[in-house]
């Protein structure tokens, strides 16, 4: 150990100002370009392939995108220390509903025509102007909240090179015949002017009022007579063809009397038909089976298409879809705008396939052939619908239908299901290879696989990926007019190849749309289809996009990063990227896209409702990282329901209680380390070394500290959980585990050994404790970097000053360029981490007593008795009793083995439980048994979960046994009780003269320290404090009783007044009155050390030379003064201890330890005053 030259140390403040210590790491980590050194240093090792879900860059990133863009830093910083190559690239969704919708809404264009009026090269360029718009603030997001990933290799899906992959991608789907192009009912965004798919028409469901009305529809043979249904859509009405009865149901025919109106209903459908319309008095004419219905024609509402009569429209047919829970239990059908009405008409021969009458256009308004309304947007056309109908008495009631309906999750506008041609994915024909691969991959937490996402595979539909939009990836489907010939091009050479046409480097619709392939048929020119991918299509490439695969990697090289290790994303991902990525990639490989997942649930605002920037009613992230720090941030996301997939309802008060509860104390632990090795340092005059094989030989060691064995034990024992933990992705667990440990390290292991490392018990002890701080502190640092990167980094830097320089493995420029520190398992001690735990357990027992009696801890009680039978928990609870005495604050410890002279148990059975898995045997004599077991009975439950009684085997969780003193202990008002599963703990609370004595000299000790602290003395400033009270006063025999407490405890000269001397400089004065009299005080003085002289030596010595106005025994003593310690210590040095000068021509000698003293304590002690 060498000789210390300088302070290695940067001073640790008493409490930091973590956003501002954040902005310093920012700095440092853009100093050393951290990432890319990370990123360089870890080439060649095995790689760990991460995929980024592409946000789209037109808006700021929230909370969600916080969640889960931590999850994925912690994982992929873990695996990078853990030894692996993680390559981390951001991504961007740059096509699709959100950029054009954007571009909708700033350049006001409402409707189909006006896009196709701007036309699809410069609708393009305005999307292409902003898409990137936020990508800075995105940078300067992501990297305020710590998470190193590159954004100068990211990838963007309108790219080239990733639009030709999307190409290739789809081209291997094409070719194993997966496409098809069909006409169906699908969901439609008339806001958006396109076809959704199903996935996404179930992201977004509101709740909305509709009409709700109910109209007659005359029969042909009896107009009289009139079938009613009901509806919540009225502007479908126009587009009615038929009507759906169930044939099962029984209908009746019954008579409005107040109205003399016929009506046909649902039997089952009555009541609520009654009370709809408002029908008070009514009887019933005729009942049938619904099946005799089938075939009756009636009147339409409109005669729009009164041709389709021919058609076998306008009549009644059956359908099983009529269900008996809602409306008259008569459905009105119009084809062109619901599946089950599309399916109907299409079995009964009422229409064709894809000719469903459909007179909406993309814009939600009616064509020409409802010419009535004719322009008109549907929902704004449903009032005078029904004023239409109210004037041709068709109108039977109108009422108002809360429900809920799904929104477009883009526009926000309701969505319609029309008829549409329109392209699919054969999803249901890999739906078993689905369902497989979904079983090769690891959720965390599992659920989400087994049941959200299994039942959503299970019951998936053919996939809609195309989109009738301008700005997306064109689908590169070249075909026919008549559509018999079809090419599907998957490169930009094929295309080439296939139509002759020149360079391509941009596979926008504007650049390839006019480009032609020959027909090999015979049949002209194949053109392009005017359809775009669905977004979805392209982010589920990125897998093979993003590396421009098969044209830029290798077979081999891709193989290496596909499947990918990990992905991350939101709950709300399970129908979207999450299943496009299985889908795509279950079609083109044959195998799941990745290997592990972790779902994060949705942050909500702090009232429970989505966060909403038009309502503010969530705080901005910049400002929660500028007010507490992205750490705490961090910290309050991984420790939430968030990493279990469960909601959270965010608050900044959940964010700042980290830092009160989690930060400071962590940060104080490392303050306190730094301080001691500093003092360390000074009063050994040597640099202190980290020696990282400390703990095994301290552990090899029967008299090692105890508490060092045990912070050492729980510390491997935490690095051997928190690897596994990691290892599985459970990220909920890991986080409860590293704050339980700093709890276990700040409240318990600091605490308890604070002597040994301020250097009260020696030097060697100070510099063990120490290094074993130094070493868990490094160890958990570094582990829970992978959260909190950034306080992370501020500790290492300062601990690296302890750090051999050549160490290699642990001196580094960065935290995050060490590995994850891997653990002994020679150093995990189960029983003495049993030990600490009863220890614990009784001395928290112990203060709940001093609690429930209102004695405060800081007055001594005489004795604590544990009770106590087990010899291996004795032994234990012996070795620690120390600990448990001065926690305690009692004088005695003292364990009681005969626990059946105080302790009953008490046993409470789950009859319920017992009954239904013991059924018959659980006879009512068992019943007494076990509710009144033996005490060895109860004793052997609680230490193996079971126990045999009558050969009956009761098992863990049946019982549950509890522990209480008996009467007389509890009755006892001298004493005070408490028991738990671990420890039964009495407190003699009897308190005498002595005690109370002992209780006031703590008080007056505490007084000292808050005077030091109010005073802003550091813990190394050396001091003095002096004592005054009155003649007569009861603090005379407490300070004379405790001094040699109070000496220690304050850890400075402890004086009386008579001995300050009268040149001694004062810096804070405090009080403290008897609080059995208030009128005695004692007072308190903290001076700083002076020179002490013994007058009557130097009056002896030098009086004689005083004269008149001259006092020469003074001027040496200000001759002395004038000098500091260090001058006036070389000096004497030089003469034996005796200092000699010549003063107003006068030869003087003063030695040192008689004639004058360095300070007052030194004075004292010399003369043993």
């Amino acid at each position: 150990m060498k000789i210390i030259s300088q302070q290695l140390y940067s001073l640790v403040p008493e409490r930091p100002h973590f956003p501002q210590e954040e902005e310093k790491v920012l700095e440092y980590w853009n100093k050393i370009d951290a990432f890319q050194q990370q990123l360089k240093r870890t080439e060649g090792k095995p790689e760990y392939t991460f995929y980024d879900g592409p946000p789209f860059a037109t808006g700021l990133p929230h909370y969600g995108h916080i969640a889960a863009g931590t999850i994925k830093d912690v994982v992929t910083r873990y695996a990078t220390m853990k030894g692996h190559h993680v390559d981390r690239r951001f991504g961007w969704d740059c096509h699709g509903l959100p950029i054009e919708y954007e571009i909708d809404k700033r350049d006001k264009i409402n409707s189909q025509l006006e896009r196709e009026q701007i036309g699809v090269k410069e609708y393009n360029r305005r999307c292409r102007e902003i898409v990137m718009t936020y990508s800075k603030d995105w940078r300067h997001y992501v990297g305020r909240f710590g998470r190193w990933i590159d954004f100068d290799r990211d990838y963007k899906t309108m790219d080239c090179n990733f639009m030709e992959s999307v190409w290739w991608t789809f081209k291997q789907i094409f070719d194993k015949g997966l496409v098809y192009r069909g006409s169906r009912i699908m969901p439609f965004s008339t806001g958006c002017t396109t076809v959704l798919s199903n996935f996404e028409a179930g992201s977004n469901y509101k709740e909305v009022k509709d009409p709700a009305i109910i109209i007659t529809f005359p029969m042909v043979d009896d107009p009289d007579t009139s079938f009613i249904a009901w509806t919540t859509t009225p502007w479908t009405l126009p587009s009615n063809l038929a009507l759906a009865i169930n044939p099962d149901f029984t209908y009746i025919k019954i008579r409005d009397d107040e109205k003399n109106q016929v009506y046909i209903l649902a039997e089952c459908r009555l009541q609520y038909t009654l009370k709809q319309a408002n029908i008070k008095k009514h009887t019933v004419l005729e009942t049938t089976k619904g099946e005799y219905l089938i075939g009756k024609s009636y009147i339409p509402l409109f005669d729009y298409y009164s041709h389709m009569r021919e058609e076998k429209c306008f009549q009644v047919i059956g359908a099983n879809f009529v269900t008996s829970d809602t409306g008259t239990g008569i459905v009105h059908c119009a084809p062109g705008f619901g599946e089950e009405d599309y399916q109907a008409c299409l079995a009964n021969g009422l229409i064709q396939p894809g000719q469903a009458p459909c007179p909406v256009d993309f814009d939600g308004k009616f064509t020409d052939i409802i010419s009535d309304y004719k322009g008109v947007y549907i929902k704004t056309a449903d009032d005078q619908i029904k004023a239409h109908l109210k004037e041709k008495k068709r109108l039977v009631c109108q009422n108002i239908e809360v429900h809920s309906y799904p929104f477009c999750w883009r526009s926000q506008t309701p969505l319609i299901y029309r008829a549409i041609d329109t392209w699919f994915i054969k999803v249901t024909d890999i739906k078993d290879q689905l369902l497989k691969n979904n079983e090769n991959s690891k959720w965390v937490p599992a659920f989400v696989q087994e049941k959200r996402f299994h039942n959503w595979l299970r019951d998936a539909k053919d996939w809609c990926f195309s989109r009738n939009r301008y700005w997306g990836n064109p689908i590169p489907i070249w075909a026919s007019e008549d559509m018999e010939e079809i090419i599907c091009v998957g490169s930009i050479k094929e295309l080439q190849e296939l139509s002759g046409c020149g360079e391509i480097t941009d596979l926008h619709r504007e650049f390839i749309d006019n480009i032609t392939i020959p027909s090999k048929m015979g049949k002209g020119e194949l053109r392009r289809i005017p359809e775009v991918f669905d977004c979805w299509f392209e982010s589920g490439s990125m897998p093979f996009a993003q590396a421009h695969y098969p044209f830029s990697i290798s077979e081999e090289d891709f193989n290496k990063r596909f499947p990918a290790n990990f992905i991350a994303e939101g709950l709300d991902q399970t129908r979207g990227w999450f299943y496009t990525l299985m889908v795509i990639s279950t079609a083109v490989k044959g195998c799941e896209p990745f290997k592990n997942l972790i779902v994060n649930g949705i942050v909500l605002a702090e009232d429970g409702q989505k966060m909403s920037k038009s309502k503010k009613n969530y705080p901005d992230p910049l400002e929660i990282a500028h007010n507490f720090g992205a750490d705490a941030c961090r910290l309050y996301l991984c420790n939430s329901p968030v990493v279990r997939a469960e909601p959270l309802k965010f608050k900044s008060e959940g964010v700042n209680d980290i830092v009160k509860y989690v930060f400071l104390p962590w940060f104080n632990a490392y303050r306190f380390l730094i301080q001691n090795i500093s003092r360390w340092e000074k009063s050994t005059q040597q640099n202190f070394t980290y020696d990282p094989k400390m703990k095994e030989r301290l552990f090899a060691s029967e008299d090692s500290n105890i508490m060092d064995k045990w912070i050492i034990a729980s510390n491997q024992n935490l690095i051997k959980y928190v690897r596994n933990e990691m290892d599985n992705y459970r990220l909920y667990n890991v986080v409860k585990h590293l704050l339980h440990f700093l709890e276990e390290l700040t409240n318990w292991y600091v605490r308890l050994n604070r002597s040994r490392m301020k250097g009260e018990e020696g030097h060697d002890d100070q510099l063990t404790s120490l290094n074993i701080l130094f070493d868990v502190l490094l160890n958990t640092t570094t582990m829970i970097s992978c959260v909190t990167p950034f306080l992370s980094e501020y500790i290492y830097q300062n601990l690296r000053n302890g750090i051999d320089k050549n160490d290699t493995t642990l001196q580094v420029d960065s935290i995050h360029f060490l590995s994850i520190p891997d653990f002994n398992e020679a150093l995990i001690n189960e029983r003495i981490e049993s030990m600490v735990q009863k220890m614990q357990s009784t001395i928290e027992s112990g203060r709940k007593i001093r609690d429930n009696s209102n004695i405060s801890v800081k007055n001594p009680l005489s004795k604590v008795t544990l009770v106590e039978s087990d010899k291996q928990t004795i032994e234990d609870l012996q070795k620690v009793q120390q600990y448990i005495k001065e926690e305690l604050n009692c004088l005695d410890f003292q364990i009681e083995q005969n626990e059946e002279a105080f302790i009953q148990y008490i046993s409470d059975p789950d009859h319920r439980e017992m009954g239904q898995a013991l059924k018959k045997q659980y006879t009512k004599q068992l019943k007494e048994k076990v509710s009144n077991l033996s005490r060895d009975q109860a004793v052997e439950y609680l230490k193996n979960g079971k126990v045999t009684i009558d050969g009956v085997e009761i098992q863990e969780g049946w019982l549950k046994i509890t522990k209480r003193f008996n009467d007389q202990i509890k009755q006892d008002k001298n004493l005070g009780s408490d028991c738990n599963e671990q420890t039964s703990v009495i407190l003699d609370l009897r308190i005498d003269e002595n005690l109370k004595g002992m209780g006031i000299a703590r008080e007056i000790v505490n007084k000292i320290q808050k005077l030091r602290k109010a005073a802003k003395l550091n813990i190394d400033d050396v001091v003095e404090i002096y004592y005054e009270y009155a003649n007569g006063s009861a603090f005379e025999k407490i300070v004379s009783d405790n001094q040699k407490t109070m000496k220690t405890a304050v850890k400075v000269p402890f004086l009386n007044h008579s001995t300050r001397p009268s040149h001694s400089v004062q810096i804070a004065e405090t009080e403290y009155a008897n609080p059995n009299n208030e009128k005695d005080v004692i007072k308190l003085r903290i001076c700083n050390p002076v020179f002490s002289f013994d007058e009557t030596k130097l009056s002896e010595k030098y009086g004689a030379h005083n004269i008149e106005k001259v006092n020469f025994v003074n001027d040496i003593k200000s001759f002395v003064l004038a000098h500091n310690v260090e001058s006036l210590k070389k000096k004497l040095q030089e003469n034996n201890g005796v200092l000699r000068f010549k003063l107003n021509g006068t030869h003087v000698e003063l030695t040192h330890k008689e004639d004058f003293f360095f300070s007052t304590m030194e004075h004292v002690h010399h003369h043993n005053l």
